[in-house]
């Protein structure tokens, strides 16, 4: 590529001059001084995306979620759970494919709200990515406690935390080359375990043992929450899986977060929305209905309170199969799937302190950023709250997983209903406005509805997240602080922010749809079209 051809120019940003370089792959202006970088393929943005939906929440939060629910429990929860995750993604999508800038949805909010919804949204959203890091390294020493539960959980915790800082301390393109594999073994493995599980279902395993529904009816397709008969029973369990679903979806959204960082992203972001509902079905779906089928919920290796020992349901399934060697081989690849989720976890983080700096509602300090685009005043602030998976040591780290689980699901569905907020805001202005939504890149299918739908489950969710303490005289303080403190703290910090800023909603004409789109549509280009059809089948998958 000759130099003629290439962008060359500065631009200012806030208080700083930001030069701009060239993106040798499609002459896309990569900036530097105080805003990330463009470096992130297509490939990175897609597995990015199926990380997020893939991780301990499947395969170790279940566990708990079987438990209390039941199989049929078990399994509504999380087709609920996943239709409102739906709902929340094609909104974020249509707001992110018009303009992927860094911050987000955070920085949307600022925009087609009011800079105190911003601020609560913000800070909510790094409260819910920093809690949920401790909580991934706690499930990886649970993990490991498959294998030898007689190491201290320190020594674990201690390395994988070490790993996730590294790979986030190399920049975007490493953590997006770290995530594109780690995301790689995460669609194997549970591609994998939903097929071995089928066979065994069917009696293809090593005991010939034929399975089919037996567990849906003995011991049940419900539990009986707190020993509660009958009907009520039945709706408490189902209910008490809604929280723990929610968990294990938290987390699809951080392609938005990615968007300020991925190459062409008025194509890719879209491309991966698209998929996020064949994600849901195929891996969510489809792995609870496997669970549900292999295990019994009455199971007593299924209780993530117990100090020692794995308690992954697949893992539990294998090892009742009888297939020697393969649960090592299983609990090793989810290891690694929460070595992947916490390294996601500091990325989301910190990237949610970047943009709350950018936008005023930070210190300043968080928006410096290095020579390669690394925020990393925000990563090593974020990488310090890591410290408290040390409370494992004394508590034990499947409770410790259960606490930030239960403290990160309530924060991560008021960021959904934050979300969804903001997108009927998004939507009245385009409208308002006289925009025409099937100009933009991606046009998110029966809108409002959906995002009315989302914004209002999550609340009803949140409110009864924690009814638990409330029922046979079981009052437990750490399970009500760990549901409702994100759940209080929204409105306290929304209220707070009107008050010290003095702001108002913004009025749909005079929402800005403008600032930052030169840079987007610079920053996109039309791919040359696959040549062969390994490049469609690779296009297709990507």
């Amino acid at each position: 590529m000759s130099s003629e051809g290439k962008l060359e120019h500065q631009e200012k940003v806030s208080d700083n001059v930001v030069e701009s370089y060239t993106d040798s792959e499609a002459n896309v202006p990569v900036y530097t001084g105080s805003t990330l970088h463009r470096t992130m393929k297509n490939r990175h943005i897609a597995m990015i995306s199926i990380g997020g939906v893939i991780g301990t929440g499947l395969f170790l939060g279940t566990a708990g979620s079987l438990a209390t629910g039941g199989p049929v429990g078990l399994l509504l929860g999380y087709v609920v759970v996943g239709t409102i995750c739906y709902s929340v993604m094609v909104s974020l999508g249509e707001m992110i494919s018009y303009l992927p800038i860094p911050g987000g949805h955070i920085t949307m909010a600022e925009r087609f709200v009011d800079p105190a919804w911003s601020f609560t949204l913000g800070w909510n959203y790094w409260y819910n990515w920093t809690i949920i890091l401790p909580a991934e390294l706690s499930a990886a020493a649970v993990l490991i406690g498959f294998w030898n539960d007689s190491v201290n959980d320190a020594a674990w915790i201690t390395i994988f935390l070490v790993i996730v800082i590294v790979i986030n301390m190399l920049g975007a393109r490493a953590y997006g080359e770290a995530e594109f594999v780690f995301a790689s073994i995460k669609v194997f493995t549970i591609t994998g375990l939903i097929i071995l599980g089928i066979v065994l279902d069917l009696g293809g395993g090593p005991n010939h043992d034929r399975i089919g529904f037996r567990y849906w009816k003995n011991p049940g397709p419900f539990a009986q929450f707190g020993g509660i008969a009958g009907s009520k029973g039945r709706f408490l369990a189902w209910w008490n899986v809604m929280t723990q679903a929610a968990f294990s979806f938290i987390g699809t959204e951080i392609v938005a977060i990615a968007g300020g960082e991925a190459k062409n992203p008025r194509r890719n972001i879209p491309k991966a929305i698209k998929r996020v509902y064949v994600r849901i079905l195929l891996f969510y779906i489809g792995g609870v209905t496997i669970i549900g089928l292999l295990v019994p919920y009455t199971e007593p290796d299924l209780n993530l309170k117990a100090s020692n020992a794995a308690k992954s349901p697949f893992v539990i399934a294998i090892k009742t199969a009888g297939i020697k060697g393969l649960p090592s081989v299983i609990n090793a690849a989810l290891l690694t799937s929460a070595w992947s989720a916490a390294s996601s976890d500091l990325y989301s983080s910190s990237r949610a302190l970047y943009g709350l700096a950018l936008n005023g509602n930070a210190p300043k300090i968080f928006t410096r950023v290095s020579s390669w685009g690394l925020p990393y005043i925000a990563v090593s602030t974020n990488a310090a709250f890591g410290l408290l998976a040390y409370m494992a040591v004394s508590n034990g780290a499947g409770r410790v997983f259960t606490w930030f689980a239960n403290m990160t699901a309530v924060a991560g569905l008021m960021s959904w209903f934050g979300i969804a907020v903001t997108y009927i805001r998004f939507h009245k202005g385009m409208k308002a406005q006289g925009m025409d939504r099937n100009a933009l890149p991606y046009k998110a299918p029966f809108q409002p509805f959906l995002a009315w739908y989302a914004a209002i489950s999550c609340v009803v969710i949140c409110f009864f997240s924690g009814f638990a303490v409330f029922i046979n005289h079981e009052w437990d303080t750490a399970t009500f602080v760990t549901n409702y403190l994100p759940f209080i703290l929204f409105p306290i910090l929304y209220v707070g922010a009107r008050i010290w800023r003095r702001s108002g909603l913004i009025a749909p004409e005079d929402m800005d749809f403008k600032s930052g789109l030169a840079e987007v549509e610079a920053a996109s280009y039309d791919e040359p079209p696959p040549r062969n059809w390994v490049e469609k089948v690779w296009g297709w998958l990507m």
